[in-house]
């Protein structure tokens, strides 16, 4: 990285920062029961960002050799050099704990997790039409050095494994889904079994194959913390980065100290906690990672913000700014963002709905950040009948608004479950975790078949 410092030396603006990654990726994707992708890439590069007036300029390049770096740097000069140069201080982080780097375990081990969980569905249903089976992982290293005179450097490691089944009966086609993983390497296989993992999301089809199809209406929902926490992730979680905010492309924009949830909602985003997929000892500009609550018992106190967003408001970044590599400048996003537990029992929570639905596995969302409008797709969800879940339904959407939701909640759980995901903004996408405690929705509309 010293090689590089001097870059920010030479180029007069408000801010300067420079990104180098070095990034291997290994990949098996099994399909039709054959291994229909193995592989191993490599990518290095660094990218450059100037503030000057208010305005951002980027420019990246993976040659680096010296004309490479010479020809990045005249790109982004415009006025004189400066004329004293900085003294990096580097700052340093305590480094999540990693078992075992998937990078040094030879590729038939890996083969060896995919093949037992696509054996495993295949052997389950004669139903089940289609398996996919994928691992993956990457070993990031990445350095920052900045304007401010800081420079850091971290190692970043990151373990997935998922399986996706599609079962087929009578001309009803379901599909079940299972991910793990997160900022760890092959000791994720310690936590999860390959075959079990599988087996979940085949069950998941085949029973949604003959469950019937749920009548539609405004009715009182509960969602498991086991559903994950897709709903938190776009009903709120995209409308508080700083870069929506300011744009007037959030419905949160200018709410800061005003009630926009109920008393039960306290949000936070972390990405301090141990090894998962959202988390990070420093962000992508060289920040170090913090807990940041967003929402206190409904009271709207922070948004997430980069350096740049931050510097627009005089004030200091959250540490959110996150990019997909050293091809794309940083923006503010999310981590690992979920509601805090509350103190009822999850029992009682179902217990206390007598007649309404049960999400037990969320699927996909869209949002509108602007009005706060949300769809929700339900992978797994179940009627309650006299304060019992009982038989699956299928065709489920949630529908409705995030800020309308968010202040309906009247019931929070002791109980905490995450999903994990990766983002997608601004054409980048992120590693993320959702989570949210098991919570009771007095009343949504829920689409599915009308009389």
């Amino acid at each position: 990285m010293e090689a590089y410092v001097d870059i920010i030396n030479k180029i007069r603006a408000d801010y300067v920062d420079i990104f180098m990654e070095e990034r291997q990726t290994s990949q098996i994707n099994m399909e039709e029961n054959k291994i229909q992708k193995s592989s191993v890439s490599f990518d290095k590069g660094i990218g450059v960002r100037v503030i000057r007036d208010g305005k951002t300029t980027y420019a990246y390049t993976n040659d680096l050799s010296k004309s490479g770096i010479e020809e990045l740097v005249a790109k982004l000069i415009k006025n004189e050099f400066y004329e004293k140069f900085l003294n990096f201080k580097k700052i340093n982080g305590r480094a999540f704990i990693i078992k075992t780097n998937p990078q040094q375990v030879d590729i038939k081990e890996k083969l060896n997790f995919v093949k037992k969980a696509n054996d495993h569905v295949w052997s389950l249903d004669g139903r089940i039409r289609q398996v996919r089976v994928l691992y993956a992982d990457s070993l990031q290293r990445i350095k920052i050095a900045n304007s401010d005179g800081f420079y850091t450097e971290e190692e970043r490691i990151y373990t997935l494994f998922l399986v996706h089944v599609t079962a087929f009966e009578e001309g009803v086609l379901q599909t079940g889904y299972e991910a793990e993983g997160g900022l760890k390497g092959l000791e994720l296989f310690e936590e999860i079994v390959p075959e079990a993992l599988a087996e979940k999301a085949a069950k998941r089809a085949l029973m949604m194959l003959r469950a019937r199809r749920i009548k539609g209406g405004r009715m009182p929902v509960v969602i498991a913390a086991e559903a994950g926490g897709t709903m938190i992730h776009e009903a709120i979680g995209h409308g508080l980065e700083a870069d929506l905010v300011q744009e007037g492309l959030s419905v949160y924009s200018g709410k800061i100290g005003q009630r926009i949830a109920s008393e039960a909602i306290t949000v936070i985003d972390d990405p301090t906690l141990p090894n998962m997929r959202g988390s990070y000892v420093f962000d992508d500009e060289g920040t170090q990672a913090q807990r940041t609550v967003l929402v206190d018992k409904g009271i709207l106190i922070n948004y997430l913000y980069d350096r740049y967003t931050a510097m627009k408001e005089g004030k200091k970044s959250t540490g959110n700014g996150r990019r997909q590599s050293y091809e794309h400048y940083p923006i503010p996003r999310m981590s690992n963002t979920f509601i805090a537990p509350g103190n009822a029992n999850p029992e009682e929570i179902v217990r206390s709905v007598d007649k309404g639905f049960f999400v037990k596995k969320m699927g996909g969302g869209q949002v509108n950040t602007v009005n706060g409008e949300f769809v929700f797709e339900v992978q797994e969800g179940y009627l309650i009948e006299n304060g019992a879940v009982t038989e699956p339904v299928r065709g489920a959407i949630l529908i409705g608004t995030g800020q309308e939701i968010l202040q309906k909640i009247d019931m929070v759980g002791n109980d905490l479950g995450f999903s994990i995901g990766t983002c997608g903004k601004n054409s980048q996408g992120v590693p993320v975790t959702d989570g949210m405690p098991t919570v009771r929705i007095p009343e949504i509309v829920v689409g599915g078949q009308s009389d």
